[in-house]
């Protein structure tokens, strides 16, 4: 096996180096062809207005420096780690995804009249450790040590399922413990699904850059197939074996299949791995560089306004159906108005799952158009077309059909959105190795900087609800519009990726296949190297 490259940004460049490639660069070949290219480039202006396919936008309109390698990896190694990111995201965001069936469960019998928005802000909690840690994961990705992180989320994630079975005593009603089960489920699972999140399309994508987006979608099915099977697996054990034992069957099957991952996804030794001389310094966790690039700013808003309102859907979908009579469940003891169940209502934790399934198809059909279409573009379509319907399918179901169409299309196109977003920053980066080998420390830092919106957003969502007397309209109107916002700002993004790739092309038409991103970091690396020297 080949030895693992290794990029120290701590030491500097080889200035030699750096100097042939400049001189290489500017030497014209020969006279007539540097007067033809002084000719065409001078007068050159980026055309903007042009009207170009979606696929001339995607990170590998230009030549593919990745086109002498065949379209999928061979041999089972590149597939072994598929199926451990698979895994991965099985036990991080899978978890986030099942917890609506959860907080259902608590609702209407561990943690009877608890307001909603603290129920929620058992889930938000699980998001926002997830998501706040992503930046330091990230980075120690790059470093190369996912070994080290797989190993830490498994104990945690043990630790935190097999913890929720014994925290609320024999399950019984009003049993329920809410400190324990936001600090077992909430805070300890989170550490662990931390580990795992971002590492799950880190490690994939170093093996199949030609079908990165491909790839990363497979991953990301890995939540909604956990988002079906969590929630249908703990509602048929809880009545057989009660809540406690149910949980253990899931916290067993959390062990096994994150140890396995432990041993399967590993990175390709190809991968660049950036290991600083000094932790301690800031700019090891942050890449300054990433707020200078525009398209990622804007990609890295619209993630903040996605997670504002996009889980106060998931969180709320069971108890807006037990709430109108769309869904069927179990009478809450104590409550004396029911209300009148619609005929043919499916059980409301079956809307939750077949939302989940349906989400399957979103992420692998999305990431199958990534490759062709870009996956910054693609992102922004779904993102538009399920903001539209929650704010007119969901707002407007008031017939069992009606709620069964809103959680198949809304699945569907949820799963491509909240799939989405490592790809579209691995879209922003470009394919160069250099560029690439940061995609951990900025997708980190994207998902830490949108951690507080998926922390406060669910609790906000409930808070609507308990206000308005649990009227499920205020939140159907927030999530809508978080989603349109999110969408709205993948489009300037998308505005300015393109403006840059025209301003890259007019200046530099011998580097076209170099994405500006990719131009801007190697500006980057150097500044720090010259900054390490100084030091």
């Amino acid at each position: 096996m080949a030895p693992v490259r290794t990029i120290d940004f701590g030491s500097p460049f080889d200035e030699k180096e750096e100097e042939k490639e400049k001189e290489s660069l500017e030497e014209p070949r020969n006279d007539s062809v540097a007067t033809a290219t002084t000719a065409t480039t001078a007068p050159t202006r980026p055309d903007f207005g042009r009207r170009d396919s979606l696929a001339s936008l995607s990170v590998a309109a230009g030549p593919n420096r990745y086109s002498g390698e065949p379209t999928w990896p061979r041999g089972w190694r590149p597939y072994a780690c598929l199926f451990g990111g698979f895994l991965l995201m099985f036990n991080s965001w899978g978890l986030v995804n099942a917890y609506g069936t959860y907080a259902s469960y608590y609702m209407q019998h561990l943690l009877p009249r608890q307001d909603i928005l603290l129920l929620n802000l058992v889930g938000s909690t699980q998001s926002f450790v997830v998501l706040f840690f992503s930046a330091v994961v990230g980075r120690f990705l790059d470093a190369g040590y996912i070994r080290h992180l797989l190993i830490v989320g498994t104990i945690f994630v043990s630790v935190g399922s097999f913890g929720l079975s014994v925290v609320n005593g024999d399950a019984g009603w009003r049993d329920g413990r809410y400190s324990l089960i936001w600090l077992t489920q909430g805070l300890i699972s989170g550490l662990g699904m931390a580990c795992f999140f971002v590492s799950s399309s880190q490690v994939v994508a170093t093996w199949f850059r030609a079908r990165k987006g491909m790839a990363i979608g497979i991953v990301a099915s890995g939540a909604s197939i956990a988002g079906l099977v969590y929630p249908v697996m703990i509602r048929f054990l809880r009545e057989s074996v009660g809540f406690n034992d149910a949980q253990r069957y899931v916290a067993t099957l959390t062990t096994i299949t994150s140890a396995l991952a432990i041993f399967i996804a590993r990175p390709s030794p190809e991968h660049l791995v950036r290991k600083p001389e000094r932790w301690r310094n800031h700019r090891v966790f942050i890449d300054t560089q990433a707020f200078r690039n525009t398209p990622f700013m804007f990609l890295t808003a619209a993630i903040c306004f996605l997670f504002f309102g996009f889980y106060a859907v998931f969180f709320n979908l069971e108890e807006w159906a037990a709430s109108t009579g769309l869904g069927a469940r179990e009478p809450i003891r104590g409550q004396t108005e029911q209300v009148e169940t619609h005929e043919g209502a499916l059980a409301t934790h079956y809307l939750l799952a077949i939302m989940n399934a349906t989400s399957t198809l979103g992420r692998i059909s999305s990431a199958y158009l990534c490759d062709h279409f870009g996956a910054l573009n693609v992102h922004a379509v779904v993102t538009f077309i399920a903001s539209l319907l929650v704010l007119c399918l969901w707002t407007t179901a008031k017939t069992v059909p009606a709620a069964i169409a809103f959680v198949v299309l809304f699945g569907i196109f949820s799963g491509a959105v909240i799939g989405l977003p490592p790809a579209s920053v691995a879209y922003i980066l470009g394919l160069s190795p250099e560029a690439q080998s940061r995609l951990g420390q900025w997708v980190g830092m994207m998902y830490s900087s949108s951690a507080i919106f998926a922390l406060t957003g669910p609790v906000i969502a409930g808070h609507l609800i308990s206000a308005y007397g649990n009227n499920f309209l205020t939140v159907q109107c927030w999530s809508g519009a978080c989603m349109f916002m999110s969408a709205v700002c993948m489009a300037i993004a998308i505005y300015f990726r393109r403006r840059e790739a025209a301003l890259s092309q007019a200046s530099s038409p011998e580097r076209r296949s170099s994405s500006p991103a990719a131009s801007t970091l190697r500006t980057a690396m150097s500044r720090e190297a010259s900054e390490r020297q100084m030091v």
